[in-house]
């Protein structure tokens, strides 16, 4: 009990090239964990282990980390701040306990800090701000802290404050103690001291502490009494209701520093261990028994049989690795261990504890754990693992669908079975990723967050399964129809393989309505039409129509009618009809305005209300149109429909006019004119 209460399950989150990563090694310097400062723009950052991050400076893939400070172990998860990563962020929170929200204090509230925070909004997860880059041109601490209230509903509690700032950035001012704190420039920033508050900064100082006094009164009523009788608060009664007004959610402690200078790291870890909860603060964790189907919780204790939630699978040199959080019990190797969603049992080869990309192999895994496991063969993301004779099923995640579409090919034809089997190892890994041979076209079709998501699958399918691809856009498959009525009389009379054949119909095209699917109607009176022979006017019919006379693509809604038909005995066959029909068709197609149709997409887009107004200019120039605007909050919702061949390379155009901070869902709605 007592090592559950001094472990933190903590992520870094924010929007990309916040200094997330950064922090991230300067916590793993200070705490021991490493011997030097890996910077990401050497390319030399541990956590971005992945040759792609370390070319591209960004973080792609979440990676979990252990270390210790002030007798406490923290579990960190560096997440990627790039949209197009958002799900490494999702499913990272959701297994977490608290979060650092890293902010610039030039950029402030970026869109993907709006969109992160949110998600850790969605699953309660108590947050701490870190207002970083205050030694950059143009930083204002103040305009961030502003942006946290306005934009992320939040309630701010400042307890550092720069002293100085740009170029003129020497440190923080502690208001809880206050005391000013300058790092040494000699040793990394390893070692600080603690001095008297300069005098130019006594008074805002005070005005800040006294702020931080009436928000804690707010919320603590023996806090309320001391403030009211202006009693001296004692540091520990301050700790004590800003570390529950924390895990409850109401306020939000704000620190400050520059991490590239090595400056506001120290203060930061002592504020995860001070105010971020611990396993034992949260809930129980919920969920439903499978069998009763009734609600169960688990607490997190050894007592409690084992309940666990697979967030993240991962291929690991070919072989499977299945990234748990522990919620109650104990796991150890050569355990077997029941999914509970696909109702299968699992045996667990290896536990690891994880930094970064190294392992390090442990006994057992303890409730309040994040491990890493080996032979877990079924197991996806989102996946409940745990005691069989006490089943549960814990809430799973949801993922956005895939917005982009490419299409891929093997460089080589030998290496089209290689190309699936990697696809589907790379699918097992991120579920926003999704991957399908069009059956129209035949290409293969692989779906992801953005352009730069599958330009990376694309990379990691060269580095990692050493498949050379071709990538492009995936072809817009048309269709043809006609937009008349018209009627044709054909008459097939000639020599077949030796053999006089003889057939003769009359048919009548007309067009339906969009959707409504083709039709063949029987009107032909003639006695002698067996239904042999009718049948194969339908299929000859058929046939033809799945090439049109325009471009050859398939013909939709046409109501075909058979007025009437000639046979003569001995020379009419099911053959010669199958042929007259599918000549008759296309003849008739011909005479009847054919017309080409496009896939119509159906587009719902959130953009926040600054931007609408741009985004339904370039909706309208992609000859979409906008059908409904309806208000969510503080964003609009539009509902459009827009030609498919016009949507490529949308996602990247809507980030650019809404600053990032819009999103969309597309889906098929029908066919219309070209």
């Amino acid at each position: 009990m007592q090592q559950l209460k001094k472990t933190r399950n903590i992520g870094i989150i924010a929007h990309i090239d916040a200094g997330k990563t950064t922090i991230t090694e300067r916590i793993l310097f200070y705490t021991g964990r490493s011997h030097k400062i890996g910077e990401v723009h050497d390319g030399e950052a541990i956590m971005d282990w992945m040759p792609e991050e370390q070319e591209r400076g960004i973080t792609i893939t979440s990676a979990v980390t252990t270390c210790k400070w002030s007798d406490h172990t923290i579990n960190i998860i560096d997440t990627p701040g790039h949209v197009d990563f958002t799900i490494e962020v999702e499913r990272s929170l959701r297994i977490l306990d608290g979060a650092i929200g890293v902010f610039c204090a030039v950029g402030g509230v970026e869109p993907q800090s709006e969109t992160v925070w949110h998600q850790a909004d969605r699953y309660r997860v108590p947050k701490i701000a870190f207002i970083n880059k205050l030694d950059r041109l143009g930083a204002n601490f103040y305009g961030a802290v502003g942006m946290i209230r306005d934009r992320l509903g939040a309630t701010p509690l400042i307890l550092q404050i720069p002293w100085g700032m740009e170029e003129g950035f020497q440190g923080v001012i502690d208001i809880v103690k206050m005391r000013a704190i300058v790092w040494s420039e000699d040793d990394l920033g390893a070692s600080f001291q603690e001095l008297a508050i300069p005098k130019n900064y006594v008074e805002e100082a005070s005005r800040h502490r006294e702020r931080m006094l009436e928000l804690l009164a707010d919320n603590d009523d023996s806090i309320m009494e001391k403030y009211l009788s202006e009693e001296e608060i004692d540091i520990q009664s301050i700790k004590r209701v800003i570390r529950e007004a924390t895990i409850r959610l109401t306020l939000v402690p704000v620190f400050c520093g520059a991490a590239l200078r090595n400056k506001g790291i120290q203060p930061l870890l002592d504020g995860i261990v001070e105010f971020l909860p611990s396993p034992l603060d949260i809930p129980p964790v919920k969920g439903i028994n499978p069998k009763t189907k009734k609600p169960e919780s688990r607490s997190a204790t050894l007592k409690e049989p084992l309940s666990s939630l697979a967030f993240k699978v991962a291929m690991d040199q070919g072989r499977r690795m299945t990234y748990l959080r522990v919620y109650s019990g104990t796991m150890r190797p050569g355990s077997i261990i029941y999914n509970s969603i696909k109702d299968v049992t699992e045996r667990v080869a290896r536990i690891m504890r994880m930094h970064a990309n190294k392992r390090e192999r442990i006994d057992q895994a303890i409730s309040g754990d994040i491990i890493a496991v080996m032979g877990l063969k079924e197991t996806t993301t989102g996946d409940t693992l745990c005691d069989k004779g006490h089943p549960i099923l814990l809430e799973s995640m949801e993922f956005d669908q895939p917005v982009i579409s490419m299409a891929v090919e093997p460089r080589q034809l030998k290496d089209q079975e290689r190309l699936l089997d990697s696809l589907k190892k790379v699918a097992d890994e991120d579920p926003t990723f999704k991957f399908e041979v069009d059956e129209d076209t035949g290409q293969m079709i692989i779906s992801g967050m953005g352009e730069l998501h599958l330009e990376v699958l694309a990379h990691r399918l060269k580095r990692e399964f050493f498949l050379d691809v071709n990538t492009g856009k995936p072809q817009v498959v048309y269709r043809e129809t006609i937009g008349k009525k018209a009627a044709i009389e054909t008459v097939f009379d000639r020599e077949w393989g030796g053999v006089m054949h003889f057939a003769a119909i009359k048919i009548e095209v007309s067009p339906m309505k969009r959707g409504k699917a083709s039709r063949f109607v029987n009107k032909c009176s003639n006695p002698l039409m067996t239904e042999e022979f009718i049948n194969s006017i339908e299929e000859g019919i058929k046939e033809a129509s799945e090439s049109g006379v325009l471009m050859g693509y398939p013909v939709i809604d046409v109501e075909t009618i058979l007025l009437d038909a000639r046979v003569k005995e001995l020379l009419s066959t099911p053959l010669s009809f199958k042929i007259v029909a599918s000549m008759a068709f296309k003849g008739a197609c011909e005479l009847a305005l054919p017309v080409l149709l496009e896939p119509i997409m159906k587009v719902e887009i959130i953009v926040p209300e600054d931007f609408v107004g741009d985004v339904i200019s370039d909706m309208n120039t992609r000859g979409g149109r906008i059908g409904r605007i309806t208000t969510k909050g503080t964003v609009k919702i539009l509902a459009a429909i827009a030609p498919l061949s016009k949507m490529f390379g949308y996602s990247t155009a809507l980030r650019s006019s809404s600053q990032g901070r819009a999103t969309f869902t597309m889906q098929f709605s029908h066919y219309d004119k070209a």
